[in-house]
């Protein structure tokens, strides 16, 4: 699975442009990126894309030193599930 990270509009997809997975985030305060809306299509639910983007989005954050929020329900069970992976970079 590829992963694409579009800065401009702020999202991490995956999927054919007519039928793309995303996870949409902002940058609310310097250093700090909120990860606010995740969304799979019907046919790719069940299969570990949202994880997948999940993973894309924290490893970015990591990378750039930034704070996570999660204003997303998903993400913010993600992180909850895998707290131990993720606590020294969460806002």
């Amino acid at each position: 699975m590829t992963i694409q990270h579009n800065v401009a509009n702020q999202e991490f997809t995956t999927g054919p442009a007519d039928n793309q997975a995303e996870l949409a985030y902002s940058c609310p305060t310097p250093g700090v990126i909120d990860f606010t809306h995740t969304f799979v299509p019907e046919d790719q639910r069940g299969q570990g894309v949202a994880d997948k983007l999940a993973e894309a989005g924290l490893t970015y954050a990591r990378q750039h030193q930034l704070r996570v929020r999660t204003s997303c329900k998903f993400m913010a069970g993600y992180v909850q599930r895998h707290h131990a992976q993720y606590a020294d970079i969460l806002a």
